[in-house]
């Protein structure tokens, strides 16, 4: 009986490298396209090819023997977002999904899922809303857009006889980087403060739950919207405050004033301060059990 296969786009990013990781305890082959020729690596069980967006290129034989696409390529948002670079966020997201149309379209394929990931930053700012997968409550700033755009992308590729699974992935907590280490740093260094009033709400989800997450939406042959957060989300005060103990760390008071970060961050400090109350309840009504359910059980 042979292998299951599967492609992952973004495979060597943060949440990649963990999703690589636990598809192969679980004997699964991984394919995954990069845009380094250099990156290309010729495993039993770990094969690069190439793709390029700029030129419309992309190496067929990546899709082998496939039966899912794992869809995370995508510029990180946690850069300064000048005129230019909000055009390359979004370029990003859906020259990709639309180079993924190309091949599927044209090549004779055995993918019957794609599962791509997208953010709760689609989800209207608010202290008070609590957002299921069904929420019209939208974001309307620059966030949202991405998000609406990225989705549209993804959701097209239902035309190729696919299904289509979106997870909206809440902040990625790990100790390996990405989140946490830039949350983390200045509390390590006595100079911790929360955003703000602190009340906005984040909904985070651990890193090694939201790789768990995508696997199991492929085992289950999930289709539709999926919120990855764990079932606690936490306040941006109670959360610095929890960091801060951890570390042993004073922190200092009050709150860091967003015209401040604007200084500093430009369009960009909105994610610090915007307010995202999101439920998990769908994917554990499903059977999905999450490892990491409270902010305790990631920060020991």
């Amino acid at each position: 009986m042979s292998k299951t296969k599967v492609l992952i786009t973004g495979a060597t990013g943060l949440v990649g490298t963990e999703l690589v990781k636990q598809l192969h305890e679980q004997n699964i082959v991984v394919h995954y396209l990069t845009t380094s020729k250099d990156k290309i690596e010729n495993q039993e069980n770990y094969k690069g090819f190439y793709w390029n967006t700029q030129t419309n290129e992309i190496d067929e034989n990546c899709l082998n023997g496939v039966s899912t696409i794992f869809h995370l390529a995508g510029a990180s948002i946690a850069e300064r977002w000048t005129k230019s670079y909000k055009n390359e966020i979004i370029q990003s997201r859906v020259a990709t999904v639309n180079l993924l149309k190309q091949v599927l379209s044209n090549a004779n394929h055995t993918v019957s899922q794609v599962i791509a990931a997208s953010a709760v930053g689609i989800y209207k700012d608010s202290l008070t809303i609590v957002h299921t997968e069904e929420s019209d409550a939208l974001n309307e700033g620059f966030l949202g857009e991405v998000v609406k755009l990225w989705e549209a992308a993804t959701t097209s590729l239902s035309n190729q006889q696919v299904k289509v699974s979106q997870i909206r992935i809440g902040i990625v907590l790990s100790k390996k980087g990405g989140a946490f280490t830039k949350m983390s740093q200045p509390i390590r260094l006595g100079l911790g403060a929360p955003f703000g009033s602190g009340k906005q709400w984040q909904s985070w989800i651990h890193l090694e739950d939201l790789a768990a997450i995508f696997i199991f939406v492929m085992q289950q042959k999930l289709e539709g919207v999926f919120n990855a957060v764990a079932p606690n989300p936490i306040t941006n005060k109670i959360l610095t405050k929890k960091i801060a103990k951890h570390y042993k760390k004073p922190l200092l008071l009050p709150g860091i004033p967003k015209f401040v970060m604007k200084l500093v961050l430009g369009e960009m400090h909105t994610i610090l301060y915007e307010s995202q109350k999101v439920s998990s309840d769908k994917i554990i009504q499903l059977g999905f059990n999450f490892k990491y359910k409270q902010i305790e059980d990631f920060l020991g």
